[in-house]
């Protein structure tokens, strides 16, 4: 049985939160990455922007043909995640 689109996404949408969570904590335990905040801040946010897509093409979603509603959706959890992540791990 298939999900609904809505539910899907949501789906991936947490496990992608996850994802770039535990990533920025790592990053930001790790004494190797000494790199500018705006430099670790493009990093997860390409990251993000890759591991979408693919968890997307594992279920046969195309962004590009999501309704416009659902791509908001997505955009807001992106910048909810990203001003998280801002606060909790990048100085």
């Amino acid at each position: 049985m298939k999900l609904p689109l809505d539910k899907t996404v949501n789906i991936i949408l947490d496990k992608l939160d996850d994802s770039i969570n535990q990533l920025a904590k790592e990053i930001s335990k790790n004494s190797e990455f000494q790199i500018k905040s705006e430099d670790i801040q493009n990093f997860l946010q390409n990251q993000y922007d890759v591991r979408l897509q693919n968890l997307l093409n594992s279920q046969k979603i195309d962004i590009h043909h999501l309704e416009s509603g659902m791509k908001n959706k997505i955009i807001q959890r992106k910048n909810n995640l990203f001003e998280e992540i801002s606060t909790m791990y990048i100085t």
